[in-house]
């Protein structure tokens, strides 16, 4: 989702650079185009990280528990397994809000007739952090040191109010430009 966001982000401009009619913005716009085409990249990249961050928690899992040394060996794999896991949709989020920032810039510089596509990339960032939150919720109810479980939630939090914000603001400036 959150790649997807900033590749509409990228049409956006696309859709702008190049044109006479937005000179005075090409610079600006190319830079939103830079920045949303490295995000798009490392969503990208992140779907297979977390495919692997999954892969050692259920490898974890599996490690024998027979014995309290097993017990012991197994219960610290799985709790590294498990802040990996939950590293990896933080970071998702994060550059969730990145693209959600770049929509605001893009529907309000951007080529008037594609500012839906900058309403619909700021809808698919809040989609896919929110998606990340869950994600990254589900594995701190697994993970037993509690000050990183507080400061992971919290951070979490304040990365969606500010991508709801945005959504808002761009949201209403979509409106208001179609």
């Amino acid at each position: 989702m959150g790649a997807l966001g900033a590749a509409l982000v990228t049409m956006v401009c696309d859709l702008t650079l190049g044109k006479d009619k937005f000179a005075a913005v090409q610079e600006s716009v190319g830079d939103i185009r830079s920045h949303a085409e490295m995000l798009r990249a490392e969503l990208t990249r992140l779907v297979t990280t977390d495919a692997e961050a999954y892969a050692e928690v259920a490898s974890a899992m599996k490690l024998p528990r027979d014995t309290e040394e097993q017990r012991s060996e197994r219960s610290r794999a799985l709790q590294a397994a498990l802040r990996g896991a939950a590293a990896v949709p933080l970071r998702v989020a994060e550059a969730a809000r990145e693209v959600a920032r770049l929509t605001l810039p893009a529907a309000e510089q951007g080529n008037p007739n594609a500012v839906s596509d900058a309403g619909v990339a700021v809808l698919l960032a809040d989609a896919a952090a929110q998606s990340a939150a869950l994600n990254v919720k589900i594995n701190l109810g697994w993970i037993e040191d509690g000050q990183f479980k507080e400061d992971a939630w919290t951070h979490v939090q304040a990365v969606l109010v500010e991508v709801a914000r945005l959504r808002e603001q761009v949201m209403a400036l979509t409106y208001s430009k179609l």
